[in-house]
Protein backbone atom coordinates (compact mmCIF):
# COMPACT_ATOMS: atom_id res chain seq x y z
CA UNK A 1 0.00 0.00 0.00
CA UNK A 2 0.78 3.96 -0.66
CA UNK A 3 2.56 5.34 2.32
CA UNK A 4 0.76 8.07 4.16
CA UNK A 5 0.97 11.48 2.32
CA UNK A 6 2.83 14.48 3.65
CA UNK A 7 1.10 17.82 5.01
CA UNK A 8 1.30 19.13 1.13
CA UNK A 9 -0.21 16.75 -1.53
CA UNK A 10 0.82 17.07 -4.64
CA UNK A 11 -2.45 16.99 -7.35
CA UNK A 12 -2.30 15.89 -10.46
CA UNK A 13 -5.19 17.94 -12.15
CA UNK A 14 -6.07 16.06 -15.76
CA UNK A 15 -8.74 18.45 -16.53
CA UNK A 16 -8.44 19.70 -20.49
CA UNK A 17 -6.11 22.67 -20.65
CA UNK A 18 -8.24 25.59 -21.01
CA UNK A 19 -10.23 24.43 -18.02
CA UNK A 20 -7.54 23.43 -15.70
CA UNK A 21 -5.69 26.51 -14.90
CA UNK A 22 -8.63 27.53 -11.89
CA UNK A 23 -9.03 24.12 -10.29
CA UNK A 24 -4.46 24.63 -10.45
CA UNK A 25 -4.77 27.90 -8.82
CA UNK A 26 -7.43 27.23 -6.06
CA UNK A 27 -5.92 24.03 -5.08
CA UNK A 28 -2.39 25.92 -4.54
CA UNK A 29 -4.33 28.50 -2.63
CA UNK A 30 -4.73 25.89 -0.32
CA UNK A 31 -1.46 25.38 0.26
CA UNK A 32 -0.79 22.33 -2.03
CA UNK A 33 1.59 21.71 -5.27
CA UNK A 34 -0.35 21.00 -8.61
CA UNK A 35 0.70 19.37 -11.67
CA UNK A 36 -1.67 19.80 -14.83
CA UNK A 37 -1.67 16.82 -16.76
CA UNK A 38 -4.39 17.34 -19.73
CA UNK A 39 -5.61 13.81 -20.54
CA UNK A 40 -7.94 15.67 -23.33
CA UNK A 41 -7.21 17.97 -25.80
CA UNK A 42 -10.08 19.86 -27.25
CA UNK A 43 -10.44 21.19 -30.77
CA UNK A 44 -13.14 22.75 -32.69
CA UNK A 45 -15.45 20.71 -34.09
CA UNK A 46 -14.90 20.29 -38.09
CA UNK A 47 -18.53 20.32 -39.28
CA UNK A 48 -18.31 24.02 -38.79
CA UNK A 49 -21.61 24.14 -40.66
CA UNK A 50 -23.86 22.51 -38.25
CA UNK A 51 -22.51 24.16 -36.18
CA UNK A 52 -23.38 27.77 -37.51
CA UNK A 53 -26.66 26.54 -38.53
CA UNK A 54 -27.65 26.14 -34.96
CA UNK A 55 -26.14 29.28 -34.11
CA UNK A 56 -27.90 30.55 -36.44
CA UNK A 57 -31.18 29.28 -35.19
CA UNK A 58 -31.02 29.25 -31.25
CA UNK A 59 -34.20 31.42 -30.96
CA UNK A 60 -36.14 28.38 -32.85
CA UNK A 61 -35.29 26.47 -29.40
CA UNK A 62 -36.76 26.68 -25.44
CA UNK A 63 -33.41 25.70 -24.44
CA UNK A 64 -29.93 24.79 -24.84
CA UNK A 65 -28.50 21.76 -22.71
CA UNK A 66 -24.32 22.29 -22.89
CA UNK A 67 -22.93 19.39 -21.50
CA UNK A 68 -19.37 20.80 -19.93
CA UNK A 69 -18.00 24.33 -20.24
CA UNK A 70 -16.16 23.14 -23.42
CA UNK A 71 -19.44 22.79 -25.12
CA UNK A 72 -20.58 27.02 -23.75
CA UNK A 73 -16.75 27.78 -24.43
CA UNK A 74 -16.71 26.03 -28.21
CA UNK A 75 -20.43 26.79 -28.75
CA UNK A 76 -20.79 30.58 -27.52
CA UNK A 77 -16.91 31.87 -28.12
CA UNK A 78 -14.72 32.59 -30.90
CA UNK A 79 -13.25 29.45 -30.74
CA UNK A 80 -15.58 27.26 -32.04
CA UNK A 81 -14.77 28.68 -36.03
CA UNK A 82 -17.67 29.68 -36.59
CA UNK A 83 -18.35 33.14 -38.38
CA UNK A 84 -19.57 36.26 -36.94
CA UNK A 85 -17.30 35.79 -33.73
CA UNK A 86 -18.93 34.93 -30.34
CA UNK A 87 -22.52 34.28 -30.03
CA UNK A 88 -24.53 37.14 -28.39
CA UNK A 89 -27.01 35.98 -25.94
CA UNK A 90 -30.14 38.04 -25.85
CA UNK A 91 -32.55 38.78 -23.03
CA UNK A 92 -35.16 36.86 -25.25
CA UNK A 93 -32.88 33.89 -25.93
CA UNK A 94 -33.41 30.58 -24.81
CA UNK A 95 -32.47 28.64 -21.49
CA UNK A 96 -29.74 27.68 -21.00
CA UNK A 97 -29.05 24.32 -18.95
CA UNK A 98 -25.89 23.17 -17.47
CA UNK A 99 -24.97 20.50 -14.72
CA UNK A 100 -22.95 21.99 -12.99
CA UNK A 101 -21.16 25.31 -11.54
CA UNK A 102 -17.92 24.78 -13.78
CA UNK A 103 -20.20 25.40 -16.83
CA UNK A 104 -22.52 28.17 -15.52
CA UNK A 105 -19.67 30.34 -14.87
CA UNK A 106 -18.35 29.50 -18.55
CA UNK A 107 -22.27 30.79 -20.13
CA UNK A 108 -21.49 33.86 -17.31
CA UNK A 109 -18.39 34.22 -19.06
CA UNK A 110 -19.75 34.38 -22.58
CA UNK A 111 -22.14 37.14 -21.48
CA UNK A 112 -25.27 34.44 -20.61
CA UNK A 113 -27.31 36.48 -17.80
CA UNK A 114 -27.77 34.16 -14.63
CA UNK A 115 -31.77 34.63 -15.21
CA UNK A 116 -31.47 32.80 -18.17
CA UNK A 117 -29.57 29.46 -16.65
CA UNK A 118 -31.04 26.72 -15.02
CA UNK A 119 -28.44 23.80 -13.07
CA UNK A 120 -28.82 21.49 -10.43
CA UNK A 121 -29.47 23.22 -6.67
CA UNK A 122 -26.19 24.07 -4.90
CA UNK A 123 -26.31 21.21 -2.40
CA UNK A 124 -27.05 18.92 -4.30
CA UNK A 125 -25.50 15.34 -3.59
CA UNK A 126 -24.72 14.90 -7.53
CA UNK A 127 -23.88 17.69 -10.57
CA UNK A 128 -25.35 15.56 -13.38
CA UNK A 129 -27.86 15.61 -15.87
CA UNK A 130 -30.20 13.33 -13.39
CA UNK A 131 -29.95 16.24 -11.15
CA UNK A 132 -30.62 18.59 -13.72
CA UNK A 133 -33.60 17.22 -14.94
CA UNK A 134 -34.79 17.05 -11.12
CA UNK A 135 -34.46 21.15 -11.78
CA UNK A 136 -36.26 22.23 -14.58
CA UNK A 137 -38.42 18.77 -15.83
CA UNK A 138 -41.60 20.89 -14.29
CA UNK A 139 -40.94 23.42 -17.31
CA UNK A 140 -40.14 20.54 -20.39
CA UNK A 141 -44.26 20.04 -21.74
CA UNK A 142 -44.94 18.78 -25.01
CA UNK A 143 -43.52 20.61 -28.11
CA UNK A 144 -40.94 22.02 -25.72
CA UNK A 145 -37.91 22.26 -27.80
CA UNK A 146 -34.26 21.73 -26.44
CA UNK A 147 -30.75 22.00 -28.43
CA UNK A 148 -28.08 19.59 -26.70
CA UNK A 149 -24.28 20.96 -27.43
CA UNK A 150 -21.98 17.89 -27.34
CA UNK A 151 -19.02 17.06 -27.24
CA UNK A 152 -17.53 14.05 -29.37
CA UNK A 153 -14.27 11.18 -29.30
CA UNK A 154 -12.31 11.64 -32.75
CA UNK A 155 -12.16 8.35 -34.40
CA UNK A 156 -14.92 6.84 -32.34
CA UNK A 157 -18.71 5.95 -32.67
CA UNK A 158 -20.73 7.62 -30.25
CA UNK A 159 -22.48 4.99 -27.84
CA UNK A 160 -25.09 6.12 -25.75
CA UNK A 161 -24.21 3.70 -23.24
CA UNK A 162 -23.53 5.69 -19.57
CA UNK A 163 -24.07 9.16 -21.50
CA UNK A 164 -26.36 11.56 -19.13
CA UNK A 165 -26.59 13.65 -22.08
CA UNK A 166 -28.67 11.24 -23.67
CA UNK A 167 -30.48 10.19 -20.43
CA UNK A 168 -31.32 13.44 -20.65
CA UNK A 169 -32.59 13.34 -23.51
CA UNK A 170 -35.08 10.52 -23.46
CA UNK A 171 -36.73 11.97 -20.84
CA UNK A 172 -37.49 15.08 -22.89
CA UNK A 173 -38.61 13.02 -25.66
CA UNK A 174 -40.97 11.19 -22.60
CA UNK A 175 -42.24 14.25 -21.85
CA UNK A 176 -43.24 14.99 -25.39
CA UNK A 177 -40.63 17.58 -26.13
CA UNK A 178 -38.37 17.81 -29.14
CA UNK A 179 -34.73 16.93 -29.21
CA UNK A 180 -31.66 17.94 -31.42
CA UNK A 181 -27.92 17.74 -31.32
CA UNK A 182 -24.65 19.58 -32.10
CA UNK A 183 -21.37 19.26 -31.98
CA UNK A 184 -19.08 22.19 -30.71
CA UNK A 185 -15.76 20.20 -30.12
CA UNK A 186 -13.93 17.42 -30.45
CA UNK A 187 -11.81 15.25 -27.72
CA UNK A 188 -8.50 13.46 -28.34
CA UNK A 189 -5.93 11.55 -26.55
CA UNK A 190 -3.22 13.54 -25.49
CA UNK A 191 0.36 12.62 -26.96
CA UNK A 192 3.34 11.99 -24.45
CA UNK A 193 6.86 12.37 -25.12
CA UNK A 194 9.28 9.61 -23.66
CA UNK A 195 9.56 12.36 -20.77
CA UNK A 196 6.43 12.93 -19.82
CA UNK A 197 5.74 9.16 -19.87
CA UNK A 198 8.40 8.92 -17.09
CA UNK A 199 7.47 11.24 -15.08
CA UNK A 200 3.80 9.65 -14.97
CA UNK A 201 5.32 6.74 -14.47
CA UNK A 202 7.06 8.21 -11.69
CA UNK A 203 4.13 9.82 -10.37
CA UNK A 204 1.71 6.65 -10.15
CA UNK A 205 3.61 5.59 -7.31
CA UNK A 206 5.41 8.57 -5.80
CA UNK A 207 1.79 9.07 -3.22
CA UNK A 208 0.77 12.27 -5.89
CA UNK A 209 -3.46 12.65 -5.46
CA UNK A 210 -4.82 12.18 -9.14
CA UNK A 211 -8.20 14.31 -9.75
CA UNK A 212 -10.57 13.02 -12.53
CA UNK A 213 -13.65 14.48 -13.89
CA UNK A 214 -14.03 12.24 -16.99
CA UNK A 215 -14.03 8.50 -17.09
CA UNK A 216 -12.67 9.08 -20.58
CA UNK A 217 -9.76 11.03 -18.88
CA UNK A 218 -8.93 7.61 -17.14
CA UNK A 219 -9.38 5.65 -20.65
CA UNK A 220 -6.70 7.90 -22.10
CA UNK A 221 -4.67 7.34 -19.48
CA UNK A 222 -4.56 3.49 -19.73
CA UNK A 223 -3.72 4.07 -23.54
CA UNK A 224 -0.69 6.38 -23.13
CA UNK A 225 0.42 4.76 -20.04
CA UNK A 226 -0.08 1.24 -21.63
CA UNK A 227 1.77 -1.55 -19.27
CA UNK A 228 1.76 1.07 -15.92
CA UNK A 229 0.54 0.16 -12.76
CA UNK A 230 -1.58 1.96 -10.76
CA UNK A 231 -2.67 -0.15 -7.57
CA UNK A 232 -0.35 2.42 -5.90
CA UNK A 233 -1.92 5.55 -7.02
CA UNK A 234 -4.80 7.09 -5.45
CA UNK A 235 -7.66 9.33 -7.18
CA UNK A 236 -10.46 11.74 -6.15
CA UNK A 237 -13.17 11.61 -8.70
CA UNK A 238 -16.18 13.75 -8.96
CA UNK A 239 -18.88 11.26 -10.21
CA UNK A 240 -19.91 7.42 -9.32
CA UNK A 241 -18.98 6.11 -12.52
CA UNK A 242 -16.01 8.05 -12.57
CA UNK A 243 -15.11 6.31 -9.46
CA UNK A 244 -15.99 2.62 -11.17
CA UNK A 245 -13.89 3.63 -14.22
CA UNK A 246 -10.93 4.54 -11.73
CA UNK A 247 -11.27 1.06 -10.04
CA UNK A 248 -11.95 -0.86 -13.14
CA UNK A 249 -8.40 0.91 -14.15
CA UNK A 250 -6.53 -0.47 -10.67
CA UNK A 251 -6.54 2.73 -8.80
CA UNK A 252 -5.77 1.31 -5.23
CA UNK A 253 -7.75 4.43 -3.51
CA UNK A 254 -10.75 5.85 -4.88
CA UNK A 255 -12.24 8.82 -3.11
CA UNK A 256 -15.80 10.91 -4.35
CA UNK A 257 -15.97 14.00 -4.33
CA UNK A 258 -18.77 17.13 -5.58
CA UNK A 259 -17.16 19.10 -8.18
CA UNK A 260 -16.84 22.60 -5.91
CA UNK A 261 -13.44 23.36 -4.24
CA UNK A 262 -14.72 22.33 -0.42
CA UNK A 263 -15.59 19.00 -1.29
CA UNK A 264 -12.55 18.67 -3.44
CA UNK A 265 -10.18 19.73 -0.93
CA UNK A 266 -11.50 17.98 2.16
CA UNK A 267 -11.37 14.40 -0.22
CA UNK A 268 -7.73 15.43 -1.38
CA UNK A 269 -6.69 16.28 2.64
CA UNK A 270 -8.65 13.31 3.79
CA UNK A 271 -5.49 10.78 1.79
CA UNK A 272 -2.56 12.69 3.63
Amino acid sequence: MPTLLSAVVRVIVTRPASEAHAWCRDIEAAGHSTWGLPLIELRAAREVRALEAARARIQAFDAVMFVSPSAVHFFCGSASGARGGPLVWRSDAPRALVTGPGSFSALQQCGVPATLIDMPDASSAQFDSEALWQAVHRRIQPGYRVLIVRGHTAGEVDSREGTGRDWFADQVLQAGGHVERVLSYERWAPQWSAATKQQVELASRDGSVWVFSSSEAIRNLQVCGAGMRWDEARAVVTHPRIATAARHAGFGVVREARPVLAALLASIESLR
